[in-house]
């Protein structure tokens, strides 16, 4: 008898290699290249990998900072049996050398200035004729595909073990939800480090579809996504919710729609407002697919593609993905349909658990006393839902404390531990601002009572204050988990249920805010009809702090990436040399001063 060998996720890549072999595979700035191209070289990277010890049950890093490189790394490593892990370059250099020790990785590829010691990026065919054999080791479904590390703690972050089968399903799975096709192209704009990119690659590729690569992992604001999926000709993009809120909003003020090839935008991360969701649906011709699902699930779990009904309070999670279990239990038991509870995920995309931390694994991957299939798991969210009339699953908010900042998980308490480490510092809450859940929030409380405020009072804190709390945290944490807007209160005030109060806290801030400049003082303002006071202008509207200074650091009040390309996007309505500028011109111009000083410059330029 024939041995049945199980399928394996690469055997989704050899079917369209030879279905599509001179297709599209990866489109990038400077080439195209096909499957049979992408698999002759992913095969000669293999064998390097399996020359330094890559195979079943090992893992290869991956440093690029190109995100083509960083696919062809991630084939080539499935090739050689192995899983692959990527280091993402925006974490401070000791997190990066860690999660470098706990992957123990055979070898590393990459050419980033992140990349460990030792990484190197391996040689293709020697010549165009060259079929270098692909290593013979055959990995099972249960070896590991990936590890990524999760933002769920920021302490030592999760790294979540899923294994081949269950990446194999997903990718099957989605390719199947999405409708996905051979002609399909799917941009790639998700950071190297975020699971999402694993949903932005194996789906279009067991497809036969093209995957579309940045030249770089900077992030592209509105226009710059816009003019990228019009000239590369997408076809699927997925955004964070903040994201697409941005873009939404940037086609909006400037009356357009969504390029002609792009047939829909999967947004996800975090919750989503009725509002401007229907006025998409409502306005733009790409469709839109709402996604829920957590790394240790493998990326995205469920998918909501319907219209949105005109008195929906919430746009609902939708339904799971092929070989995904939803239930929402109250005490381990399921609730009634309706009923609020825990939402519990199982089935067969379930990660293995978590890397080096079995106690972690116990408590968030539990048995399923409820289920006929032996040994059948399920994953404890963290997340409250409810399942509705139509069998959608409904977000409804957290069990615990847990929040979601621009798309990533983040545990306050222990940057509230880390601010209470400082000198003076008694207590500390931090939470995102509870208008966009853009910007992290700190309010602190000092140690010495003769320094707080007033009851009711919040003091924005700048200058060496703020740094003496910011600058500590900015070398252990991933920007995005450094809170860039902080204030010092008398107290922390809670509500009738013994909880902090948020919405109190953020209406003593909105109060100082409302207060007298910082700095400079008044009589610096500038004068109306000067380039910087429209700019000045422009820099308190979007960062909502009329106080602002001219000379004020964007990034210091709460700035980010998101709020950079809508500031620019504002500036264009006043001045023509806006055009060109892109998010990244305020690193070099944080302040309305400087920015104002560059607009001129530009504008002389032109004339």
């Amino acid at each position: 008898m024939t041995a049945v060998t199980e399928p394996d996720v690469l055997d989704l890549w050899d079917r369209s290699v030879r279905e599509h072999a001179d297709a599209p595979a990866l489109v990038t700035p400077h080439q195209v290249l096909t499957y049979r191209s992408v698999d002759r070289l992913t095969d000669a990277w293999s064998a390097s990998l399996a020359g330094r010890g890559a195979g079943p049950g090992r893992l290869v890093g991956l440093a690029f900072t190109d995100p083509a490189r960083t696919v062809l790394g991630m084939i080539a490593a499935l090739k050689a049996g192995a899983g692959f892990t990527v280091l993402d370059d925006r974490l401070p250099a000791a997190a990066r050398s860690a999660l470098v020790r706990r992957t123990e990785a055979a070898a590393w590829l990459g050419d980033g200035s992140h990349a460990p010691e030792g990484a190197y990026v391996p040689a293709g065919p020697a010549h165009d004729g060259d079929r270098p054999a692909r290593p013979a080791a055959r990995a099972g479904g249960a070896d590991v595909a990936y590890v990524l590390f999760t933002s769920g703690s920021t302490g030592q972050p999760k790294g979540t073990v899923v294994e081949r089968d269950a990446l194999r399903r997903f990718a099957t799975a989605v390719a199947e939800r999405l409708g996905l096709t051979a002609r399909d192209r799917w941009l790639q704009v998700a950071s190297l480090g975020f699971d999402v990119l694993i949903e932005e690659v194996f789906p279009a590729l067991a497809t036969g579809a093209a995957v579309v690569c940045r030249a770089d992992t900077r992030a592209l604001d509105a226009e710059e996504l816009h003019t990228t999926m019009a000239r590369t000709r997408t076809t699927v993009v997925e955004l964070s919710t903040q994201y697409w809120l941005e873009y939404a909003r940037w086609l909006g003020a400037g009356g357009l729609t969504t390029p002609a090839g792009l047939r829909t935008v999967v947004v996800g991360g975090e919750r989503m407002d009725p509002r401007p969701y229907r006025e998409w649906q409502a306005s733009q011709p790409a469709a839109l697919a709402h996604v829920y699902g957590l790394t240790e699930c493998t990326v995205s779990s469920t998918f909501y593609t319907g219209l949105l009904p005109a008195d929906a309070e919430e746009v609902p999670l939708g339904k799971p993905l092929r070989d995904v279990e939803i239930s929402v239990r109250r005490d381990g038991q399921p609730v009634p349909d309706g009923e609020s509870g825990e939402v519990h995920i199982g089935g067969r995309l379930l990660a293995r658990g978590f890397l080096d931390d079995g106690a972690a694994t116990a408590r968030r991957f539990v048995p399923d006393p409820l289920s006929p299939v032996p040994g059948a798991r399920l994953y404890v969210t963290g997340d409250l839902g409810r399942i509705d009339a139509e069998g959608q699953l409904v977000f409804l908010g957290r069990v615990d404390d847990q929040v979601k900042i621009r798309g990533h998980r983040l545990d306050p308490a222990p940057v509230e531990r880390a601010l209470c480490e400082a000198p003076g510092v008694d207590q500390a809450v931090v939470f995102p601002d509870l208008e966009t859940g853009t910007v992290l929030w700190a309010f602190t409380v000092p140690a010495d009572p003769a320094s707080a405020p007033l009851p009711g009072e919040a003091v924005r804190l700048t200058g060496t204050e703020r740094d003496a709390l910011v600058v500590p945290l900015e070398a252990q944490l991933p920007d995005w988990a450094v809170p860039r807007v902080l204030y010092r209160v008398s107290v922390l005030p809670k509500n009738p249920h013994g909880k902090i109060d948020k919405r109190r806290l953020a209406t003593w801030a909105a109060a100082a805010a409302q207060a007298a400049p910082t700095a400079p003082a008044r009589s610096a303002e500038p004068h109306p009809g000067e380039p910087l006071h429209t700019v000045l202008s422009v820099f308190r509207e979007v960062l909502r702090t009329p106080g602002l200074g001219p000379d004020d650091d964007f990034f210091d009040h709460g700035g980010q990436s998101l709020l950079a390309m809508r500031l620019l996007a504002r500036l264009r309505d006043s001045f023509p040399a806006a055009a060109g500028l892109r998010a990244r011109a305020l690193f070099a111009c944080p302040t309305a001063r400087l920015l104002a000083e560059s607009l001129r410059a530009r504008e002389a330029e032109r004339l």
